[in-house]
Protein backbone atom coordinates (compact mmCIF):
# COMPACT_ATOMS: atom_id res chain seq x y z
CA UNK A 1 0.00 0.00 0.00
CA UNK A 2 1.10 3.56 -0.69
CA UNK A 3 0.20 6.32 1.78
CA UNK A 4 0.52 9.96 0.73
CA UNK A 5 0.42 13.27 2.59
CA UNK A 6 1.06 16.90 1.74
CA UNK A 7 -0.08 20.14 3.32
CA UNK A 8 -0.27 21.47 -0.25
CA UNK A 9 -3.37 20.21 -2.06
CA UNK A 10 -1.87 20.49 -5.54
CA UNK A 11 1.15 18.41 -4.56
CA UNK A 12 -1.12 15.90 -2.82
CA UNK A 13 -3.00 15.36 -6.09
CA UNK A 14 0.32 14.81 -7.86
CA UNK A 15 1.37 12.30 -5.20
CA UNK A 16 -1.86 10.34 -5.70
CA UNK A 17 -1.04 10.04 -9.41
CA UNK A 18 2.53 8.96 -8.63
CA UNK A 19 1.28 6.50 -6.03
CA UNK A 20 -1.08 4.91 -8.55
CA UNK A 21 1.87 4.07 -10.81
CA UNK A 22 3.68 2.37 -7.92
CA UNK A 23 0.75 0.71 -6.14
CA UNK A 24 0.37 -2.33 -8.47
CA UNK A 25 3.59 -3.74 -6.98
CA UNK A 26 2.63 -2.66 -3.45
CA UNK A 27 -0.79 -4.22 -2.71
CA UNK A 28 -2.46 -1.99 -5.27
CA UNK A 29 -3.98 0.70 -3.02
CA UNK A 30 -3.25 4.40 -2.52
CA UNK A 31 -4.47 6.05 0.67
CA UNK A 32 -4.23 9.78 1.25
CA UNK A 33 -4.13 11.62 4.56
CA UNK A 34 -5.50 15.09 5.23
CA UNK A 35 -4.93 16.85 8.54
CA UNK A 36 -7.07 19.81 9.58
CA UNK A 37 -8.09 20.50 5.98
CA UNK A 38 -11.57 21.22 4.56
CA UNK A 39 -13.84 18.34 3.52
CA UNK A 40 -13.44 19.43 -0.09
CA UNK A 41 -9.77 18.42 -0.07
CA UNK A 42 -10.58 14.82 0.88
CA UNK A 43 -13.31 14.69 -1.78
CA UNK A 44 -10.94 16.02 -4.45
CA UNK A 45 -8.26 13.48 -3.53
CA UNK A 46 -10.86 10.73 -3.86
CA UNK A 47 -12.11 12.08 -7.19
CA UNK A 48 -8.54 12.18 -8.52
CA UNK A 49 -7.81 8.53 -7.83
CA UNK A 50 -7.18 7.90 -4.14
CA UNK A 51 -8.62 4.55 -3.03
CA UNK A 52 -9.21 5.91 0.44
CA UNK A 53 -8.72 9.12 2.43
CA UNK A 54 -8.02 9.44 6.15
CA UNK A 55 -9.57 12.81 6.95
CA UNK A 56 -8.15 13.71 10.36
CA UNK A 57 -9.15 16.67 12.51
CA UNK A 58 -7.03 17.54 15.54
CA UNK A 59 -7.00 19.86 18.52
CA UNK A 60 -4.12 22.00 17.19
CA UNK A 61 -4.87 24.83 14.81
CA UNK A 62 -1.64 25.02 12.80
CA UNK A 63 1.11 22.76 11.52
CA UNK A 64 3.49 21.44 14.19
CA UNK A 65 6.09 18.94 13.03
CA UNK A 66 6.29 17.02 16.32
CA UNK A 67 2.55 16.50 16.63
CA UNK A 68 1.95 15.75 12.95
CA UNK A 69 4.82 13.23 12.88
CA UNK A 70 3.32 11.35 15.82
CA UNK A 71 -0.09 11.34 14.15
CA UNK A 72 1.32 9.92 10.90
CA UNK A 73 3.34 7.38 12.89
CA UNK A 74 0.12 6.06 14.44
CA UNK A 75 -1.56 5.84 11.02
CA UNK A 76 1.44 4.07 9.50
CA UNK A 77 1.63 1.63 12.42
CA UNK A 78 -2.07 0.87 12.06
CA UNK A 79 -2.27 0.48 8.27
CA UNK A 80 1.30 -0.70 7.51
CA UNK A 81 1.94 0.89 4.09
CA UNK A 82 5.02 -0.19 2.15
CA UNK A 83 5.71 3.35 0.98
CA UNK A 84 4.91 6.81 2.35
CA UNK A 85 5.14 9.73 -0.09
CA UNK A 86 5.28 13.20 1.47
CA UNK A 87 5.18 16.48 -0.44
CA UNK A 88 8.56 18.17 -0.29
CA UNK A 89 7.38 21.52 1.02
CA UNK A 90 9.18 23.25 3.88
CA UNK A 91 6.85 21.54 6.34
CA UNK A 92 6.92 18.26 4.45
CA UNK A 93 10.70 17.91 4.57
CA UNK A 94 10.77 18.32 8.34
CA UNK A 95 7.85 15.95 8.71
CA UNK A 96 9.39 13.23 6.53
CA UNK A 97 12.65 13.23 8.49
CA UNK A 98 10.88 13.11 11.86
CA UNK A 99 8.54 10.34 10.74
CA UNK A 100 11.43 8.21 9.50
CA UNK A 101 13.23 8.67 12.82
CA UNK A 102 10.13 7.70 14.81
CA UNK A 103 9.65 4.57 12.68
CA UNK A 104 13.39 3.77 12.57
CA UNK A 105 13.27 3.44 8.81
CA UNK A 106 14.92 4.92 5.72
CA UNK A 107 14.17 8.32 4.23
CA UNK A 108 15.10 9.87 0.87
CA UNK A 109 14.57 13.60 0.42
CA UNK A 110 13.61 15.35 -2.83
CA UNK A 111 13.48 12.19 -4.90
CA UNK A 112 13.33 12.73 -8.65
CA UNK A 113 12.02 9.19 -9.25
CA UNK A 114 10.67 6.27 -7.23
CA UNK A 115 10.52 2.63 -8.38
CA UNK A 116 8.77 -0.41 -6.91
CA UNK A 117 9.80 -3.80 -8.25
CA UNK A 118 8.54 -6.88 -6.46
CA UNK A 119 8.16 -4.86 -3.25
CA UNK A 120 11.76 -3.65 -3.57
CA UNK A 121 11.63 0.14 -3.42
CA UNK A 122 14.36 2.40 -4.81
CA UNK A 123 14.50 6.17 -5.09
CA UNK A 124 16.66 8.48 -7.18
CA UNK A 125 17.91 11.91 -6.15
CA UNK A 126 20.28 14.52 -7.52
CA UNK A 127 23.71 14.67 -5.84
CA UNK A 128 26.96 16.63 -6.23
CA UNK A 129 25.20 19.83 -7.31
CA UNK A 130 23.47 18.06 -10.16
CA UNK A 131 26.54 16.20 -11.42
CA UNK A 132 25.18 12.79 -10.49
CA UNK A 133 22.11 10.74 -9.65
CA UNK A 134 22.14 8.56 -6.52
CA UNK A 135 19.99 5.42 -6.67
CA UNK A 136 19.11 4.33 -3.13
CA UNK A 137 17.41 1.06 -2.17
CA UNK A 138 15.37 0.74 0.99
CA UNK A 139 16.12 -2.21 3.28
CA UNK A 140 13.27 -1.54 5.71
CA UNK A 141 9.60 -0.64 5.52
CA UNK A 142 7.89 1.64 5.25
CA UNK A 143 10.05 3.60 2.83
CA UNK A 144 9.70 7.33 3.47
CA UNK A 145 10.22 9.56 0.42
CA UNK A 146 9.69 13.30 0.03
CA UNK A 147 8.68 14.35 -3.48
CA UNK A 148 9.13 17.87 -4.91
CA UNK A 149 6.34 19.65 -6.81
CA UNK A 150 5.43 18.71 -10.40
CA UNK A 151 6.80 15.18 -10.15
CA UNK A 152 3.62 13.90 -11.81
CA UNK A 153 0.47 15.21 -13.46
CA UNK A 154 -2.73 14.75 -11.40
CA UNK A 155 -5.11 12.14 -12.75
CA UNK A 156 -8.31 13.40 -14.43
CA UNK A 157 -11.11 14.15 -12.01
CA UNK A 158 -13.78 11.43 -11.78
CA UNK A 159 -16.67 12.22 -9.46
CA UNK A 160 -17.88 8.62 -9.77
CA UNK A 161 -14.62 7.10 -8.54
CA UNK A 162 -15.37 5.15 -5.37
CA UNK A 163 -13.16 5.88 -2.38
CA UNK A 164 -13.66 5.34 1.31
CA UNK A 165 -13.36 8.65 3.21
CA UNK A 166 -12.66 7.89 6.87
CA UNK A 167 -13.18 10.85 9.21
CA UNK A 168 -11.36 10.82 12.51
CA UNK A 169 -11.09 13.26 15.41
CA UNK A 170 -7.77 13.02 17.26
CA UNK A 171 -6.52 14.79 20.38
CA UNK A 172 -2.78 15.21 20.00
CA UNK A 173 -0.29 15.53 22.80
CA UNK A 174 1.17 19.02 22.47
CA UNK A 175 4.93 19.54 22.67
CA UNK A 176 6.59 22.45 24.52
CA UNK A 177 7.79 24.14 21.32
CA UNK A 178 5.64 27.07 20.22
CA UNK A 179 5.16 28.90 16.96
CA UNK A 180 5.35 32.58 17.86
CA UNK A 181 4.34 34.00 14.49
CA UNK A 182 4.05 33.13 10.82
CA UNK A 183 4.91 35.68 8.13
CA UNK A 184 3.76 34.74 4.66
CA UNK A 185 6.35 35.33 1.95
CA UNK A 186 5.25 37.77 -0.69
CA UNK A 187 5.81 36.88 -4.33
CA UNK A 188 6.06 39.26 -7.27
CA UNK A 189 3.50 38.07 -9.79
CA UNK A 190 3.33 34.40 -10.79
CA UNK A 191 5.46 32.03 -8.72
CA UNK A 192 8.27 30.68 -10.86
CA UNK A 193 7.46 27.13 -9.73
CA UNK A 194 3.99 27.44 -11.28
CA UNK A 195 4.96 29.26 -14.49
CA UNK A 196 4.66 27.55 -17.86
CA UNK A 197 6.92 30.07 -19.62
CA UNK A 198 9.98 31.60 -17.96
CA UNK A 199 12.51 34.04 -19.40
CA UNK A 200 15.63 34.16 -17.21
CA UNK A 201 18.61 36.49 -17.09
CA UNK A 202 22.16 36.19 -15.82
CA UNK A 203 25.45 38.06 -15.63
CA UNK A 204 25.21 38.83 -19.33
CA UNK A 205 23.14 41.87 -18.32
CA UNK A 206 25.18 45.03 -17.77
CA UNK A 207 22.69 47.10 -15.78
CA UNK A 208 19.65 46.53 -13.57
CA UNK A 209 17.47 48.55 -15.94
CA UNK A 210 18.27 46.07 -18.72
CA UNK A 211 16.02 43.53 -17.00
CA UNK A 212 13.24 45.34 -18.89
CA UNK A 213 14.47 43.64 -22.09
CA UNK A 214 13.87 40.25 -20.45
CA UNK A 215 10.52 41.33 -19.06
CA UNK A 216 9.37 42.58 -22.48
CA UNK A 217 10.17 39.21 -24.04
CA UNK A 218 8.32 37.39 -21.26
CA UNK A 219 5.28 39.62 -21.80
CA UNK A 220 5.39 39.03 -25.57
CA UNK A 221 5.33 35.30 -24.88
CA UNK A 222 2.27 35.77 -22.66
CA UNK A 223 4.39 34.32 -19.87
CA UNK A 224 5.10 37.44 -17.82
CA UNK A 225 7.44 35.45 -15.56
CA UNK A 226 11.04 36.55 -15.20
CA UNK A 227 13.64 34.30 -13.60
CA UNK A 228 17.33 34.78 -12.91
CA UNK A 229 20.53 33.04 -11.95
CA UNK A 230 22.15 33.33 -8.54
CA UNK A 231 24.32 36.45 -9.14
CA UNK A 232 21.34 38.59 -10.16
CA UNK A 233 19.39 37.83 -6.97
CA UNK A 234 22.03 36.97 -4.36
CA UNK A 235 25.01 39.14 -5.34
CA UNK A 236 23.70 42.14 -7.28
CA UNK A 237 20.20 42.02 -5.75
CA UNK A 238 18.66 43.32 -8.97
CA UNK A 239 15.76 40.92 -8.46
CA UNK A 240 14.29 39.36 -5.33
CA UNK A 241 14.95 35.74 -4.40
CA UNK A 242 11.44 34.91 -5.68
CA UNK A 243 13.02 34.94 -9.16
CA UNK A 244 16.14 32.93 -8.31
CA UNK A 245 16.30 29.62 -10.17
CA UNK A 246 18.91 27.08 -9.20
CA UNK A 247 20.02 24.49 -6.69
CA UNK A 248 19.83 26.98 -3.82
CA UNK A 249 16.90 28.88 -5.30
CA UNK A 250 13.72 27.55 -6.92
CA UNK A 251 13.41 24.40 -9.00
CA UNK A 252 11.13 24.90 -11.98
CA UNK A 253 9.51 22.80 -14.69
CA UNK A 254 8.03 25.15 -17.31
CA UNK A 255 7.03 24.16 -20.82
CA UNK A 256 9.43 26.80 -22.19
CA UNK A 257 12.58 28.16 -20.53
CA UNK A 258 14.63 30.90 -22.17
CA UNK A 259 18.05 31.61 -20.66
CA UNK A 260 19.44 35.04 -21.58
CA UNK A 261 23.07 35.76 -20.78
CA UNK A 262 23.34 32.80 -18.40
CA UNK A 263 26.61 30.87 -18.54
CA UNK A 264 25.08 27.56 -17.43
CA UNK A 265 26.80 26.70 -14.17
CA UNK A 266 25.67 23.36 -12.78
CA UNK A 267 23.89 25.01 -9.83
CA UNK A 268 21.58 26.85 -12.23
CA UNK A 269 21.08 23.82 -14.48
CA UNK A 270 19.97 21.79 -11.46
CA UNK A 271 17.07 24.22 -10.98
CA UNK A 272 15.74 24.17 -14.56
CA UNK A 273 16.86 20.81 -15.94
CA UNK A 274 13.28 19.44 -16.07
CA UNK A 275 12.02 22.22 -18.37
CA UNK A 276 10.18 21.08 -21.48
CA UNK A 277 11.99 23.17 -24.13
CA UNK A 278 15.13 25.16 -23.31
CA UNK A 279 16.33 28.07 -25.45
CA UNK A 280 19.73 29.62 -24.72
CA UNK A 281 20.88 33.08 -25.84
CA UNK A 282 24.55 33.83 -25.22
CA UNK A 283 27.34 35.56 -27.12
CA UNK A 284 29.86 32.92 -26.01
CA UNK A 285 29.55 29.90 -28.34
CA UNK A 286 31.31 27.75 -25.73
CA UNK A 287 28.93 28.65 -22.87
CA UNK A 288 27.89 25.58 -20.86
CA UNK A 289 24.23 26.54 -21.15
CA UNK A 290 24.19 25.36 -24.78
CA UNK A 291 24.83 21.78 -23.63
CA UNK A 292 21.50 21.86 -21.78
CA UNK A 293 19.55 23.70 -24.49
CA UNK A 294 17.24 22.37 -27.19
CA UNK A 295 17.80 25.53 -29.24
CA UNK A 296 20.65 28.01 -29.06
CA UNK A 297 21.21 31.52 -30.37
CA UNK A 298 24.84 32.69 -30.37
CA UNK A 299 24.62 36.46 -30.24
CA UNK A 300 24.53 39.61 -28.13
CA UNK A 301 21.34 39.55 -26.05
CA UNK A 302 21.11 43.34 -26.45
CA UNK A 303 20.56 42.78 -30.17
CA UNK A 304 18.71 39.45 -30.04
CA UNK A 305 16.08 40.18 -27.38
CA UNK A 306 14.56 43.33 -28.97
CA UNK A 307 14.36 41.62 -32.38
CA UNK A 308 12.85 38.46 -30.88
CA UNK A 309 10.32 40.48 -28.88
CA UNK A 310 9.39 42.53 -31.94
CA UNK A 311 8.92 39.39 -34.06
CA UNK A 312 6.68 37.82 -31.44
CA UNK A 313 4.54 40.96 -31.20
CA UNK A 314 4.12 41.03 -34.96
CA UNK A 315 3.16 37.34 -34.97
CA UNK A 316 0.60 37.88 -32.21
CA UNK A 317 -0.92 40.84 -34.03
Amino acid sequence: MVMIYSDNKKIALELVALGKTLAPNLSGKVYAVTINQPDTVAKDLAAHGADGVHEVTTNITQFKAEEYANLLKDLVTEHKPDLVLIGSTKNGKELAARLAALLDTGCVMDATAVHAQGKTITAERVVYSGNGIAVEQFTSTPAIVSIPPRAAEPLPKNEHHHANIMKKQVTLKEYPSKIQSIQEATSEGIKVEDAEIIVSCGRGLKNKTDIQLVSDLATALKGKTVGCSRPIAADLKWLSEDHWIGLSGHKVKPKLYIACGISGQIQHIAGMRDSGVVVAINKDPDALIFKSADYGIVGDLYQVLPKLTSALKEHSA
